[in-house]
């Protein structure tokens, strides 16, 4: 199963964010597992640096990251997730478009984050942490 986090998610893991961290580092840790493989977008990628450096300092956080990207897949982000975000009119905020199709492009099947809200106008679930890992992994704690 494909599986796309957003950065929220990769900020509680990177900043150790309780009780978050539980939960998001499970999310992250089940692409060691047959059967699943964790996406996230390079806009996600650059949103969780900003917030790791504030907290931890730039080396720390180039640490963490080199071991976070090379440990899950990373979407592509071309012109036409661009085109695809600002043509959908159900869209209105253009990162959470371009997280949106990217994950729908990799070919994942669900969006896992702490802001479900955020993503009204998905056709594939949308659920946070806790409720992924209740659903797929039969484990929350």
């Amino acid at each position: 199963m494909k599986v796309f986090v957003d950065a929220n998610v990769l900020v509680s893991v990177l900043n150790k964010e309780y009780p978050l961290f539980a939960y998001s580092s499970k999310v992250l840790s089940l692409n060691d597992r047959p059967g699943f493989n964790i996406f996230t977008s390079p806009v996600c990628l650059a949103i969780a640096f900003y917030f790791s450096e504030k907290k931890n300092g730039n080396e720390l956080t180039r640490k963490k990251m080199q071991i976070l990207s090379r440990n899950i897949s990373i979407t592509s982000m071309g012109n036409d997730i661009v085109e695809r975000t600002l043509s959908d009119r159900r869209i209105h905020d253009f990162e959470d478009g371009l997280e949106y199709y990217s994950a729908l492009g990799a070919g994942c099947r669900s969006i896992v984050t702490e802001d479900i809200g955020d993503f009204y106008f998905s056709v594939i679930e949308v659920l946070t942490t806790r409720d992924f890992l209740l659903k797929y992994s039969g484990k929350q704690d």
